[in-house]
């Protein structure tokens, strides 16, 4: 690892929970040889869809990505980790926070954050409409 990369080494959050683990192929790259944006809000999107199905009970649908920060290129090879927490439970939705941290390719035990994201969920019936999230109790918020 370089000089230059080292200053964005960082430890895994202790205070998220681990939700998912991939690693990009070449498949999934750009023009200049960087994993395509698209293809790592797809995978955040799923990750970030794993907590708050836990709390909805049933379809949910992304209404918003809130907030998404590419920190740093993601590379054919490197194994991502993804990190998520629930920031608000309203009546119908759920916003949660992302991070992804990569292991560069050759750099294990070394992580680098790489990508930041919020997004909202909403609670779907059959017919798509939005529905109460249900509570500890069955009762409905």
């Amino acid at each position: 690892m370089s000089a230059n990369s080292s200053a964005f080494q960082s430890t895994l959050p202790s205070d998220k929970e681990l939700v998912l683990k991939v690693i990009p192929m070449p498949a999934d790259c750009n023009a200049n040889g960087d994993i395509f944006g698209g293809w790592v809000m797809a995978q955040v999107d799923l990750a970030g869809a794993v907590v708050p199905a836990r709390y909805v009970a049933g379809r949910m649908a992304t209404v918003a990505v809130n907030q998404f920060i590419f920190k740093q290129p993601v590379r054919v090879g490197d194994i991502l980790s993804f990190f998520a927490h629930v920031t608000r439970i309203g009546r119908t939705s759920i916003t949660v926070q992302v991070e992804v941290y990569a292991e560069r390719f050759g750099s294990q035990r070394q992580y680098v954050k790489v990508t930041e994201a919020s997004l909202t969920y909403v609670a779907i019936d059959d017919t798509g409409r939005p529905r109460p999230i249900p509570t500890n109790d069955g009762i409905s918020i």
